[in-house]
């Protein structure tokens, strides 16, 4: 983590330092408790900065933050998201150490809790049905109603419970409350479930369970296991906050964990919720879960967003009590603003014509000297290789442009990058009516040196020898949604996917781009900034580009 960061203040640094400072906690730990059932997202990865930033700020006084896996529906978590999961915490910079946990680790503990609970009288068996539960919670306005079963006594409850943990009981047949108040004012408390029947394998525990505790139970328990000091979570978990308290004052708990809310992350044009995102996968909607459009972390990875740009995200954006929505504009910003520094550039032409150097002697070539990057002139320059023939953008080239077009028109100037000053003496057409081929002189002795007197160039464009260049398949991604707020969408958010979302083009890249590792992260110059795929390009011999974000906010433009 960054100075700046650990340096920027907010309501629960400040709640943090004053425990410290007054002796409630000699020590602060925290943790990122994911569930495995799906891949993180960008708005984890505010948790995650938040949690590991805030034991890495407290060192000091020996600070941790716990990866915990909170395991506790084996229907729908797979090995799959675990390793997902800690792969993209350890790509964003964060270190766990020694402190990887479970919760299915604790499943024995879990159960001994919800006994001491039914033994004072706190719990119960309801073989009520799912429906029946429910209708019977009232709302906002009325009180629930009573179980039938809400008094049996503690010893049948004891033996059916047991019951539940043989096996003896099919899944909804029978389910664990917790015996609080079916007329609180928050619904939360009106006796929530605590356990269910589930016959289904479990990534870490097999077979060995057929009950599993709800999450709202099972939190705190782990928090208080793991002596936890400051458990952060965000708003949505706000009014289930009391029965974690509950919880935490009824069960033999080794500690006193303290919830904190804070503001979730919402972002602009995009979705959050796992449901969502799975039902993008299974629909064929994304090439899977780590695809570059897609807000997860292994998508943003893959995009080439450097671990970096999200870190200052997430402290730019900062942690409040209060929802909102991000522009993703904000996020692209951050990209930017890190890679203009420490991307290499490098030439690529996305759309292609042809032009030729008409004085330039047939097979004569030559090399040139190109900055690696302007931001970092230690890094020095590349020699490329200038022939006769070289590529150049079609967009480069204008038969009648209008008034400030300062690239190549007939009768005009233009400079190679790092190359000679050229004219444009014509150019030749297909039946099509398009540009197949521009010709042009160059001027003697202009490499490195202003233009001569009487000659007006002030545009250098970028090129790529048509005798060197390689062939690269490059892909152009934009925002997978056309409207701001795809959740809030009439016809549901599948409805606004943008179908100009993906854009695969067959372009010419100067030789030293083949040659760049799979997740190198280049400047196309003039164009963006792009990433090798991690998974698709190969060096040498397949080329594959991702753009990961243009060079400015040029949305909806194929280049």
């Amino acid at each position: 983590m960054s100075e700046s960061s650990s340096s920027k203040s907010n309501f629960i640094r400040e709640i943090i330092a004053a425990d410290l400072a007054n002796g409630k906690h000699a020590t602060t730990i925290t943790r990122f408790p994911p569930e495995p059932n799906g891949y993180l997202h960008i708005g984890h990865a505010k948790a995650i900065c938040l949690n590991f930033g805030i034991a890495l700020e407290n060192a000091s006084s020996g600070a941790e933050c716990h990866l915990r896996f909170d395991d506790t529906n084996p229907s729908k978590e797979e090995v799959e998201y675990v390793e997902s999961i800690q792969s993209d915490v350890s790509w964003l910079g964060f270190d766990w150490g020694q402190h990887l946990y479970y919760a299915s680790n604790y499943f024995e503990y879990f159960h001994d809790c919800a006994v001491a609970l039914i033994e004072k009288g706190l719990a119960y068996v309801d073989q009520q049905t799912a429906d029946e539960i429910k209708a019977t919670r009232g709302n906002l306005t009325e009180p629930g109603t009573p179980s039938p079963w809400r008094d049996r006594p503690v010893a049948e409850n004891l033996d059916v419970f047991a019951r539940m943990r043989a096996g003896d009981f099919k899944e909804g047949e029978a389910v664990l409350r917790a015996k609080i108040d079916m007329a609180a004012p928050n619904v939360v408390m009106r006796d929530p479930v605590i356990y269910r029947v589930m016959h289904a394998h479990h990534h870490n525990t097999g077979d060995a369970w057929c009950i599993y505790p709800m999450y709202d139970f099972a939190h705190p328990l782990e928090d208080a296991k793991e002596h936890i000091t400051h458990s952060l979570c965000t708003l949505e978990f706000e009014i289930h906050r009391p029965f974690y308290d509950w919880v935490i004052e009824h069960c033999p708990v080794p500690s006193q964990p303290r919830q904190i809310e804070f503001a979730r992350l919402n972002l602009s044009y995009t979705v959050m919720s796992k449901r969502k995102l799975l039902q993008l996968v299974k629909e064929g909607h994304v090439g899977g879960w780590d695809d570059p459009r897609m807000p997860t972390i292994s998508g943003l990875r893959r995009r080439g967003v450097p671990p970096q740009a999200i870190r200052n995200f997430c402290e730019r954006i900062g942690i409040t009590k209060f929802n909102g929505v991000t522009d993703v504009a904000l996020l692209e910003f951050e990209i930017r603003d890190f890679l203009n520094k420490e991307a290499p550039r490098r030439m690529a032409v996305l759309d292609p014509v042809k032009l030729v150097i008409t004085n330039y002697e047939e097979g004569r070539s030559e090399e040139v000297d190109v900055p690696n990057n302007p931001e970092k002139p230690e890094e020095g320059c590349r020699r490329v290789k200038l022939t006769r023939e070289v590529w150049i953008e079609r967009d480069d080239f204008m038969e009648d442009p209008p008034k400030k077009f300062f690239r190549l028109f007939p009768g005009g100037y233009v400079r190679l990058r790092g190359g000679y000053i050229l004219h444009c003496t014509g150019f030749t057409k297909g039946p099509d009516g398009l540009v197949t081929e521009i010709h042009c002189e160059y001027l003697h002795d202009t490499i490195g040196k202003d233009a001569p007197e009487g000659v007006k160039c002030k545009a250098a464009i970028h090129w790529v020898s048509v005798e060197a260049g390689i062939s690269a398949e490059v892909r152009l991604y934009d925002r997978l949604f056309t409207v701001p707020n795809p959740d809030g969408a009439e016809g549901g958010f599948v409805s606004v996917l943008n179908p100009d979302s993906l854009h695969t083009l067959r372009a010419w890249v100067e030789p030293a781009l083949a040659e760049t590792a799979p997740e190198g992260i280049v400047q196309f110059e003039r164009i963006g900034y792009f990433v090798a795929d991690r998974k698709d390009h190969v060096p040498g011999a397949k080329p594959v580009f991702n753009r990961t974000v243009a060079l400015r906010d040029s949305w909806g433009k194929k280049a």
